[in-house]
């Protein structure tokens, strides 16, 4: 790398150019290898003033590699970054920051107890304490009346719903004076409606001058707010399309390297009630309450789809559903256990019951074990592999290796390998080994494709499906619709912490839009 010119002298504002055919921010023949895996290998990206660039490609492809490079979050091997026409050098992210480049990340980097204001002066200090605050609350005002955002500056971040969340992300970046903006899957964890008011900002920002980097594995999101697409294979860029020249299937066949294409399955077969779910009642820790006398049912052989705009107790579902959250009214009634309410939730994993939860990182998987031990742990917890004094690790890691093999899990170099080291779609698949190792009769996933590529989305559903014709009756859980109705034998609407309407497969979307707002 070249060294950094004085940044005295160095705008490094979008356009700051003087000839607009020179990029805001080029990457030339980045290498990056992590050991004997090349992660990027020598890969050309550039950023345009005023436009929206969409990165696309599998998990692994590659994307957030690249991007973390330009965040100075990773150094490459091999290659040079230049800003605005001129060689820069990128040894950390306070150099990125100073470069004006900013990025938000798919996991949110912000302090829960502290207020978005809070969260925001703890990236952008300056000065003392009282006078920084209220220099930092007028550039927030300026910066969200510039993209559209509305956020209680003044409420704990954890209280914020995740849109929110994100809204504080962009923003903290936004303070910090970023034009180069990179924005790792944003929208994975919104809602249509959400993900559709995000993108219109992103757009707002490319107009008033800023460039955006757009990592993403929705197609239609790149179709209809990119001015360019770049999509990535293996660690290479395949191409750089115009989004009026290709298709969602040409992109699909760019990404995977053939054709995918998703089918509706819906079954007509279905057995006996094997879950009833009657009357939950729960509130969270706070004493709000999230579930008011929610109820439904599932058979065996079904996939009951539960649609719902997020923050309306989806995630207390599930843990009131795998033993983690106790209701306060109501029962969980389970075929051939009865009532299951009071048990544990090792006590539920005994009786077939496997859980796909949304953040896999945080209650999934413990990403400084290895993979044989996120995989072996529900077998060392039944005395499948001996006992605590003196587990049999050979057969944790022969089942293990069968797993990752039967189940496609892309990345294992090792059995010792770190979880952590896996990319998201990998993770997910390592999840699902894990829990359909025991034939489970029932299977809670709560948002599966989350941040998934094409492929890897395929694959999650497909092994849901089997399970579902296996007999196994599946609670799918998603504020993805289109997830929704591509799978779901029965769709029921959760609103306000309860069911407030139910519908057979097919369904009418539009109905079901809204019955989510409120409206059916």
């Amino acid at each position: 790398m070249t060294s950094t010119p004085d940044r005295n002298s160095l705008t490094a504002e979008c356009g700051s150019a003087t000839d607009p055919a020179v990029p805001a921010l080029a990457l030339r023949s980045i290498t990056k290898s992590f050991g004997d895996f090349i992660a990027l290998d020598d890969v050309d990206f550039d950023l345009r003033q005023g436009e929206v660039h969409s990165l696309l490609g599998e998990n692994g492809a590659g994307k957030s590699s690249l991007m973390n490079v330009a965040a100075g979050l990773y150094a490459a091997d091999r290659g040079t970054i230049e800003v605005a026409g001129r060689p820069a050098a990128i040894r950390g992210p306070s150099d990125a920051q100073a470069l004006h480049i900013g990025m938000v990340h798919q996991h949110y980097k912000l302090v829960m107890p502290f207020t978005a204001v809070e969260n925001i002066l703890l990236a952008n200090p300056s000065g003392g304490f009282e006078q920084s605050l209220q220099h930092t609350r007028q550039l927030i005002s300026e910066k969200a009346d510039l993209v559209g955002f509305d956020v209680d500056l003044d409420k704990p971040v954890g209280a914020l719903s995740i849109a929110e969340q994100q809204r504080v992300e962009i923003l903290k970046v936004l303070v910090a004076g970023a034009n180069i903006i990179i924005l790792d899957e944003p929208t994975a964890v919104l809602t249509d409606e959400e993900g559709q008011r995000l993108l219109e900002a992103i757009r707002k920002l490319a107009s008033s001058g800023c460039c955006v980097a757009l990592v993403t594995h929705k197609l239609h999101e790149s179709l209809t707010h990119s001015d360019r697409i770049t999509v990535m294979r293996n660690g290479k860029v395949v191409e750089t399309v115009l989004p009026d020249r290709v298709t969602a299937p040409d992109l699909t066949t760019m990404i995977v390297g053939e054709t995918l294409v998703e089918n509706r399955h819906q079954t007509t077969v279905s057995g006996k009630q094997r879950l009833a779910v009657r009357g939950i009642n729960a509130a969270r820790a706070d004493g709000l309450a999230t579930l008011n006398d929610l109820s439904f049912d599932v058979r065996s052989g079904e996939i009951y789809g539960i649609a719902g705009v997020g923050g309306n107790g989806q995630s207390e579902l599930v843990e009131v559903l795998m033993g983690l959250l106790s209701p306060s009214g109501g029962d969980i009634q389970l075929d051939g256990q009865g009532d299951i309410t009071g048990t544990r939730a090792d006590e539920r994993r005994r009786f077939g019951v496997a859980c796909i939860p949304a953040d896999r990182q945080g209650f999934a998987l413990a990403g400084d074990l290895s993979v044989s031990d996120n995989f072996s742990i529900g077998g060392v917890l039944s005395g499948k592999f001996g006992s605590w004094a003196r587990l049999d690790r050979k057969s944790m890691a022969r089942e293990t290796r069968s797993a990752v093999e039967k189940y496609d899990v892309q990345g294992v170099r090792s059995d010792a390998q770190r979880s952590a080291l896996l990319s998201g779609g990998n993770a997910q698949k390592l999840v699902i080994a894990r829990e359909f190792s025991g034939s489970p009769t029932v299977v809670i996933a709560h948002s599966p494709n989350r941040g998934l590529d094409v492929r890897a989305s395929a694959a999650v559903h497909g092994h849901l499906l089997s399970a579902r014709d296996q007999g196994a009756a599946v609670v799918l859980i998603s504020e993805d619709l289109d997830e929704i109705l591509l799978l779901a034998d029965r769709i029921g609407v959760m609103n306000s912490g309860t069911i407030v309407a139910e519908f057979g497969a097919p369904a009418d979307r539009h109905a079901i839009g809204k019955a989510m707002v409120g409206h059916g």
